[in-house]
Formats: C-alpha cells, sequence, structure tokens
C-alpha cells in the first residue's frame, strides 16, 4: 500500500513517521511547506511532497491511503476529505473535534460510493473511549446512558493546544435523547473509577458525544476528565472574550510555542480510560490504562494502516472498524474486565 502522513512536520505526524519506519514501512511525507517537511523526509529517509490543500487532489492520484495530522481539523478535515473521495483514497485522521466527526459522518453514502474508508479519529481521540464504549454497549445492549472519563499524562502538543483554545470559546457539549446539547464545561460532576483508583471529574466536550453515539447508538452520552470545578463558571464568563478574532488569534500564537512530550516523558507518563452504561435496572462499568496518548496514536494509526483495506467502505469509528478490541491490541494498554453493578 502507498500511504502518506499530512502534517508530517507537526508533532504527531512525526512521531507516525518516525515509529512507522521503525516497522518497516516507508510512507510519503507531505504537509504545506517543503522547508519544514523535506528534513524530516531526508532524515528518515522517505519521499516527501509539498502542496496546499488546494492541490490535494493531484497529490493523492497515486496514494492508497491518506493520513491526516494538519489541524486544527474545523479548519482542514473538510478539503482533505473532498480530495480522498475525488482520488478514491482511505483517509484516517487524529482529530478529537466534535463537529469534525458530525461533519465528516455526513459524507458516509459519498464514502461508500467511492468505495473508500473515512475513519477520524484514530488516534487517543477517539480509539480508548471509542472501544470501552463498544465494550460496554456489548455488555448491555439496552443502555440508554454513557459516561466516558479519561485522565493524561505528559502535557500536549501545539496542535493539540491550538484547538483546545477554539474549543473553550464553544463550551461544552452533551448527547441527550440523541440530539447534541450545548452546556457549559464542568456542567456535571461524578467519580470515575480509574484502575488507579477513584478520581473526581468533570464533563467536558470530546469527540465521544459524536463517535460513541454513531458506534452504540446509546442516545445519552456525557465525556469526563479531571477539570477544576470552577473552570465552567470561568468559561461561561470569559466565552465571549474568547470567541474575539484578536483574542483567538494571539491565544493560538501563544498555543504555537507549546512542545508537546519528549520522549523520555512518553515513556514515564500513562494514561487511563473508565466508562459507565446502564438501563434503568443495570450498570456496567470497564476501565483501561493505556501508554502515553501520542504513543497510543502513532502505534493505533499504524495498526489500523495496516488494516484499512479489510474495512467496509463507509465513514467508520475506530470501534465500527475494527471491532471493541481493537485497544487491547495497542502496545501496552491493560485492560479491565467488565464490571457489573
Amino acid at each position: 500500500m502507498t500511504w502518506m502522513v499530512y502534517g508530517a512536520n507537526g508533532y504527531t505526524g512525526r512521531l507516525i513517521a518516525a515509529l512507522a519506519v521503525e516497522r518497516g514501512q516507508r510512507p510519503i511525507l507531505a504537509g504545506r511547506s517543503a522547508e519544514k517537511v523535506a528534513p524530516l523526509a531526508a532524515a528518515l529517509g522517505l519521499e516527501h511532497r509539498a502542496f496546499d490543500l488546494g492541490r490535494a487532489r493531484a497529490n493523492l492520484e497515486d496514494v492508497d491511503a491518506v493520513v491526516h495530522c494538519a489541524g486544527p481539523f474545523a479548519h482542514t478535515s473538510a478539503a482533505m476529505v473532498d480530495a480522498c473521495l475525488q482520488t478514491r483514497t482511505h483517509y484516517l485522521d487524529i482529530t478529537g473535534e466534535i463537529d469534525v466527526f458530525e461533519s465528516v459522518g455526513l459524507r458516509h453514502i459519498d464514502a461508500r460510493k467511492a468505495g473508500v474508508v473515512l475513519l477520524p479519529g484514530a488516534g487517543f481521540d477517539v480509539v480508548p473511549t471509542d472501544c470501552v464504549a463498544a465494550m460496554l454497549k456489548d455488555a448491555l445492549p439496552t443502555a440508554t446512558h454513557l459516561d466516558l472519563a479519561f485522565v493524561v499524562g505528559g502535557g500536549a502538543s501545539a496542535g493539540t493546544t491550538k484547538t483546545s483554545v477554539e474549543a473553550a470559546a464553544v463550551g461544552g457539549r452533551i448527547r441527550v435523547n440523541g440530539e447534541l446539547k450545548s452546556v457549559r464545561i464542568g456542567h456535571r460532576r461524578r467519580t470515575a473509577h480509574f484502575r488507579s483508583g477513584p478520581r473526581e471529574v468533570g464533563s467536558i466536550p470530546w469527540g465521544d458525544v459524536s463517535t460513541a453515539y454513531r458506534s452504540t447508538g446509546i442516545p445519552n452520552i456525557t465525556t469526563f476528565t479531571a477539570v477544576p470545578g470552577v473552570l465552567g463558571q470561568l468559561q461561561r464568563i470569559f466565552a465571549p472574550v474568547l470567541k474575539t478574532p484578536l483574542v483567538q488569534k494571539v491565544a493560538t500564537t501563544v498555543a504555537g510555542q507549546v512542545k508537546g512530550p519528549d520522549e523520555r516523558k512518553r515513556a514515564n507518563t500513562r494514561a487511563e480510560v473508565f466508562g459507565e452504561a446502564w438501563d434503568a435496572q443495570t450498570r456496567v462499568q470497564c476501565a483501561i490504562t493505556t501508554p502515553n496518548a501520542y504513543s497510543l496514536t502513532a502505534d493505533s494509526v499504524l495498526r489500523a494502516i495496516g488494516r484499512i483495506d479489510g474495512v467496509a467502505p463507509g465513514v467508520h469509528t475506530p470501534s465500527s472498524a475494527f471491532g471493541a478490541g481493537f485497544v487491547r491490541e495497542l502496545d501496552g494498554v491493560v485492560a479491565g474486565e467488565i464490571r457489573f453493578g
């Protein structure tokens, strides 16, 4: 298979490219700037291309699959998806953005007609949480409610930080009776029973309010992480300011200076996921521990690329493409048993 990493010069793109070479694969590295992509490609002994998204179609004609790593994806995914549909190229990305999942989800019929797979969220966003959601649905097919929580260690990359800045202006999102609903960040708090022990978490907008609904059909979904209780109040007060172009420009410029975790920090930090699903009579829980989120992302993307040709054309989540057990196949993942309560 001929495949490409677009946005290869970014933090996560570099990790994916390096791991691919380590595993004997030779992706084409691409991005908007030859000045940034060429040195990386030379260091890894790989082919490279430089093009903006307006010229994506011409550069994908001979490519079987593209891993899109150039975010924020709200600004870049639509053009790349269009190019992939036109060239019959499988599309994977590493987004965690709810609106991107929703917009890509609308292209299901187009993807089937083109005979390609569209798989947004092929990294930590949202592989572990999506697979836990699917495990819980398998254990309790009658579930009507789903809570998913995660905590991560090691810090964020510049791309993740930029996306978070934009998301902070929007606020929280949950799914209620099948529909997306806007709420303040931290509007609900609960205890998540991670494998390392219980921890208080607050609600945040995470991709699973879109993807877990597509994977499981559970109509009520809330996602959580460890956030200060005051964050929701601050978001409500400052959201109008955060939405202004000037503040967004300054914030994203500052975010661009953030460096992702180095190799040592990635090796010494982990992430945890907890999920609980319930109906009127029964509750089920599951908790897993994973490597650092960025390390997991590189691993999961490469495993997805290796299996993408065997997936039915259309829009997929990780669990609908590869099964609920996909996360258990990833390096360093420790998965707990389903608990009924």
